[in-house]
């Protein structure tokens, strides 16, 4: 076991791998890396568990196959004593099946061994990311509490100092598979620290309940009538509790007339208190523009833009950049998804960024027999396929939407203290 003196401002690395020179290999690969400090290195799976306890540290670089304690139990009881500590596995095993278990025992990233040195460098950075900001996360959940406990618990019981963040996913053209992205993305983004409610915005034809196998159900025609009047309680009975994932759904009406009675002021207040109850609320869109979709704009944190590699997605998704220049809405707010990118195609997300002036920072890459089957079973497949190439895009746009989250929020402090 060996443990090493860190540096708190770097992404913090143990290292769990039974052979010393993988080990001295990862370390000499990260010496030259001005963010990366590796604090520590452990020989088997049951030290790489009691480092991960002594040291806390941002990630674990995993090795799958050891002597007393596998990487993927050992993953397991890293993730269930601290949820914030992201683990990378590392093997020898390309098999999906070992993928596919790392995934479900929390891991947040696979590789094969011995790692790229580009690739290994861009996993920590993704996952340290994401460290970073479930510490901030919990460090703000933790002050919350603490206020409101210091102020003997407060009227409401329930309403957090800090308020959530509204993600809502968005194309101009439709069929780019945008309620596929939402639903996953909310499956991902939920978890006991961070609970996610998902909200279908497609007022006349959502089919965010259909995606879940929760249709005919309550929906937010409930709520819309009594917007000034919400209680923790009446949401509650409105709001679908997705029992597999733990995601709270709020469905669109079941019949396309009832979205006339639904003005965008109810939807907007209707979102903004969910705000209020849930670290996330991610908002499925219909790609018109009606006010219900105008107004979302204006009070998301972050729109996850969704193109595909058809001309007319491209084409769309420039008029759209053009329109929120006009509406005075941040750039920066947009995370630019290219969804079903398939490698074969010659309109590659690099030439998408440079004609369109915004880099597409996410690619979910195309995978029709998973992405159908999960539709027509109502089984998003994060659920049940999230190691393979699709879901591990999606877990790219989670950390994507978290961190641009944490770099808009440094942003708005050093703005207020200007």
């Amino acid at each position: 076991m060996e443990v090493i003196k860190m540096a708190a401002d770097k992404i913090r690395i143990l290292i769990v791998d039974d052979i010393a020179e993988t080990r001295e290999n990862i370390r000499k690969l990260l010496q030259f890396e001005s963010d990366v400090d590796v604090v520590g290195a452990a020989r088997s799976g049951k030290e790489g568990i009691q480092l991960a306890q002594e040291l806390d540290p941002d990630v674990v670089l995993m090795d799958i196959n050891m002597p007393d304690i596998d990487g993927i139990t050992a993953t397991e009881q890293v993730r269930k004593r601290s949820p914030h500590v992201q683990v990378v596995i590392l093997s020898v095993q390309s098999d999906q099946s070992y993928m596919r278990r790392a995934m479900l025992a929390g891991a947040r990233d696979f590789l094969n061994k011995p790692p790229l040195g580009d690739e290994l460098i861009s996993a920590i950075r993704r996952a340290g990311e994401m460290a970073h900001a479930e510490r901030a996360k919990n460090a703000q959940q933790n002050f919350a509490a603490s206020v409101v406990a210091g102020a003997g618990g407060g009227s409401s019981g329930f309403a957090p100092a800090h308020k959530g963040k509204i993600i809502t996913i968005y194309s101009p053209k439709g069929g780019t598979g945008c309620t596929t992205l939402a639903v996953n993305l909310a499956i991902t983004l939920n978890n006991e620290d961070t609970r996610t409610a998902l909200v279908d915005a497609n007022l006349q034809f959502g089919d965010v309940a259909i995606f879940v196998n929760e249709q005919g159900k309550n929906a937010i025609i409930e709520l819309a009538p009594r917007v000034d009047e919400l209680e923790q309680e009446v949401v509650d009975e409105i709001l679908i509790n997705h029992s597999a994932s733990g995601v709270r759904i709020l469905t669109a009406p079941q019949r396309p007339e009832y979205a006339e009675k639904i003005s965008a002021e109810q939807f907007t207040k209707v979102v903004q208190y969910l705000q209020r109850m849930y670290a996330y609320v991610v908002v499925d869109t219909s790609h018109i523009l009606s006010d219900v979709v105008l107004s979302m704009f204006d009070v998301s944190d972050v729109i996850v833009l969704v193109t595909t590699q058809e001309i007319p997605a491209i084409k769309n998704a420039r008029l759209f950049l053009d329109l929120l220049q006009t509406m005075g809405i941040n750039k920066n707010r947009v995370i630019f998804t290219m969804n079903r990118y398939d490698k074969r195609i010659s309109i590659t997300p690099e030439r998408v960024s440079e004609n369109l002036k915004h880099e597409v920072s996410v690619t979910i890459p195309l995978d029709e027999k998973i992405a159908i089957t999960a539709v027509n079973r109502g089984v998003p497949f994060m659920l049940d396929n999230k190691s393979q190439p699709i879901g591990r895009g999606i877990f790219s746009l989670a950390e994507a939407v978290r961190g641009r989250l944490i770099t808009l929020e440094s942003e708005t402090e050093v703005s207020e203290r200007r």
